[in-house]
C-alpha cells in the first residue's frame, strides 16, 4: 500500500504517546430544571472545553475501546478558517508553526503538511478509543479528502474502508462565478474492525411495490424465472447448472433460452429442493414460438419490513441553508458559518443501529452531535451518550448553549419546538496527571486511583471499603491496591500485608518501596509496581 509522506511526519507518529494525561474537571452539570454547580445526574454525556489532542489522551482511561461511533468535522483546510497549529512537537520546523494562522494555497506552501501533522496524532487516539465493533466517519471536502484517505488508510487500514459517502450540502443554484459549483462533500467512513462491524439497513417501503400480485392470503409477492438470463446464462457458462426438472406433467424441463441456445438455472439443486419444500416453486405454461412448455419459477413474498442497504449518494437530507436556518430558529440569528444538519448525523446513527452507543465528536463545533444524540433518544427511547470536545471560546455560549437550548426546548409560536431532555456535564482540562516522572500533587488522590485502576482492568472505580482506604477493587480474581500518600514514602512490607483484608488468588499492589524479596512476592502472587514508575508504564 502506498504510503503518504510530508514535512513532519516522523515527528508526529507516536506524538499521541508523549501527551500528558490530564485530569477532566466537572465545572457544573445541566439538566432540564438548570445548572447544577455541584452533583446532579449527567446522563453520561461531557461536553469538554479544551484542546482536542489533550481531551481525547484524558479520556482513554475511562473510555479506550469503549465508543461505538466517532463523527468529526475537522478544519477543511480552504485557508478561510483561521485555524492554528499549537502541538508540542519537538522538532524545530514544527515549533515555526507555532501561533500562525494557515493560510491559503500559493500563500502557505506547507498548509497539508501542518493539517496532516495535526490531524495524525488526533486519529491515532480516536482508533484506540473507538470499540472493536464501532466506526468514525469524518467530513472533508476536495482540499484534503485525498491526504485524509491515505492517512486514515494507514492508520485504521484500507481493508477497514468502509466507503466514502457524499453529502449534497447545498439545494440552491450556485451563481459564483466559478466553473464548476461545489454542491457536495465527502464523509470517510472507517470500521475499527470491518469484520466485526453490522451496519443496518435503511428502510425502504417502496420496495414492496415491486411485488405487483397479492395471493389468497393477501400477501405481496412476484414470481421471476428461474432459468438465469444476462451474463453468464449460457450452459457453456456454468454447466453444472444445466439439469432436468420434472414438470407437472411428468415431462423432463432443461433450461433453455427462446432463441433456442441451451441456457442455465439461477440456482443449484439445493436451492431448488429449498423451494419446492416450501412450495414456492412455481411452474407455468406459456408459448416458446408455436410450442406450449412449462417454466419454473421462484415466487419472492415482499418482506413485513423491506429494508436496503445505504447509498453512498445522500442528497435526500437537509442541507447547509437548512442546518443555518435551524441555528437562527435556536439562538435567534446565524452564531456559526459552517453547521452540519443534525439529521445528517442522525442517519449515521441509525445506520450505526446501537441504541446504547457512545458518540464522540472531538471537533464539536455548534454541538450538532450532541443535538442529534438527543434528538433520537426523544424518537426511539435510546439512552445513546455524546462526549464533546471543543477548543473555541464559544465551547459554553455556543456548543453547550445549544444542547441546553435542545434540552428544554427552543422557538416560539407555531415555530417552537420541545425539548428532549436529557443532561449533560460540562468539563474543562485540569492538571496534568504527572509532571517529568513525578506525580503532581495538585491531582487529587482519587483522581490517581480511578487512573490506575481503569488503565490496570478498564472497569470504573469501585467506592472506597473503609476498611482498607488502599484498596483499589477487585477483578477477575485479582486484588489492586494502590499504597499512596502525599507527604509520606510508603513500603510494601510485611506490617502493610497484615492490615489487606480481602483474599483474592492474585494481588498487584502500588507503593513506593518494597522490602520484600522476590521469593516472598512470588509466594503470595503478589505483583509490586513502583510508584511513580510503574504509573508511566501503564
Amino acid at each position: 500500500m502506498p504510503v503518504l509522506e510530508w514535512i513532519g511526519k516522523s515527528k508526529v507518529v507516536n506524538h499521541h504517546r508523549d501527551v500528558p494525561y490530564h485530569v477532566l474537571e466537572k465545572k457544573y452539570t445541566f439538566d432540564a430544571a438548570g445548572v447544577h454547580a455541584e452533583g446532579g445526574a449527567d446522563d453520561g454525556n461531557m461536553i469538554i472545553h479544551g484542546d482536542n489532542l489533550v481531551a481525547l489522551k484524558s479520556l482513554l482511561p475511562q473510555y479506550e475501546g469503549r465508543v461505538d461511533c466517532i463523527y468529526i468535522d475537522p478544519p477543511y483546510n480552504t485557508g478561510n478558517e483561521n485555524w492554528v497549529y499549537n502541538d508540542n512537537v519537538n522538532d524545530p520546523r514544527i515549533r515555526a508553526w507555532l501561533g500562525k494562522v494557515v493560510g491559503k494555497e500559493g500563500e502557505d506552501l506547507s498548509r497539508h503538511d501542518k493539517w496532516l501533522c495535526m490531524m495524525y496524532p488526533r486519529l491515532k487516539l480516536l482508533r484506540q478509543l473507538l470499540a472493536d465493533d464501532g466506526a468514525i466517519f469524518i467530513s472533508i471536502d476536495d482540499n484534503e479528502q485525498t491526504n485524509l484517505q491515505a492517512v486514515c488508510d494507514e492508520i485504521f487500514g484500507e481493508s477497514n474502508r468502509i466507503t466514502t459517502f457524499i453529502w449534497r450540502k447545498v439545494d440552491s443554484p450556485n451563481d459564483n462565478k466559478v466553473p464548476v459549483t461545489p454542491d457536495h462533500e465527502y464523509i470517510l467512513a472507517y470500521a475499527k474492525n470491518l469484520a466485526s462491524l453490522h451496519l443496518a439497513q435503511k428502510s425502504a417501503p417502496e420496495i414492496v411495490k415491486a411485488y405487483g400480485q397479492v395471493d389468497e392470503d393477501g400477501r405481496r409477492y412476484r414470481d421471476r424465472l428461474l432459468k438465469k438470463n444476462g451474463r453468464n446464462s449460457l450452459r457453456i457458462d456454468r454447466p453444472t447448472m444445466y439439469f432436468p426438472l420434472i414438470a407437472p406433467d411428468g415431462t423432463e424441463v432443461y433450461p433453455m433460452h427462446d432463441n433456442g441456445e441451451e441456457a442455465c438455472w439461477a440456482m443449484g439443486r439445493a436451492g431448488i429442493e429449498r423451494n419446492e419444500r416450501a412450495g414456492t416453486l412455481i411452474w407455468k405454461q406459456r408459448k416458446r414460438g408455436d410450442v406450449l412448455v412449462w417454466e419454473p419459477y421462484t415466487r419472492e413474498f415482499a418482506p413485513d419490513n423491506p429494508t436496503r442497504p445505504y447509498p453512498s449518494i445522500w442528497y435526500d437530507l437537509p442541507t447547509m441553508r437548512q442546518a443555518k436556518a435551524l441555528m437562527r430558529d435556536i439562538f435567534g440569528n446565524t452564531v456559526f458559518d459552517t453547521p452540519k444538519p443534525h439529521e445528517l448525523i442522525e442517519q449515521i446513527l441509525r445506520m450505526m443501529n446501537k441504541k446504547h452507543a457512545i458518540v464522540l465528536d472531538s471537533f464539536a463545533g455548534s454541538g450538532t452531535t450532541a443535538h442529534a444524540v438527543l434528538d433520537m433518544n426523544a424518537k426511539d427511547g435510546g439512552h445513546r451518550r455524546f462526549l464533546l470536545i471543543e477548543l473555541g471560546d464559544y465551547a459554553e455560549s455556543i456548543t453547550a448553549e445549544r444542547v441546553k437550548r435542545v434540552i428544554c426546548g427552543y422557538g416560539e409560536g407555531k415555530r417552537a419546538v420541545a425539548g428532549t431532555g436529557g443532561a449533560f456535564g460540562f468539563y474543562e482540562l485540569g492538571p496534568v496527571l504527572m509532571e517529568q516522572g513525578r506525580i503532581n500533587e495538585a491531582v487529587d488522590v482519587e483522581e490517581l486511583r480511578r487512573f490506575v485502576f481503569f488503565t490496570e482492568t478498564r472497569q470504573g472505580l469501585p467506592p472506597v471499603s473503609p476498611e482498607e482506604p488502599y484498596l483499589l477493587g477487585t477483578y477477575l480474581e485479582q486484588a489492586y491496591y494502590f499504597y499512596y500518600e502525599h507527604e509520606q514514602t510508603t513500603w510494601l512490607n510485611e506490617a502493610f500485608l497484615s492490615t489487606m483484608k480481602t483474599r483474592a488468588e492474585r494481588y498487584v499492589i502500588y507503593a513506593d518501596g518494597c522490602s520484600l524479596s522476590a521469593d516472598e512476592l512470588a509466594a503470595r502472587h503478589i505483583t509490586f509496581k513502583k510508584i511513580p514508575r510503574d504509573i508511566m508504564r501503564v
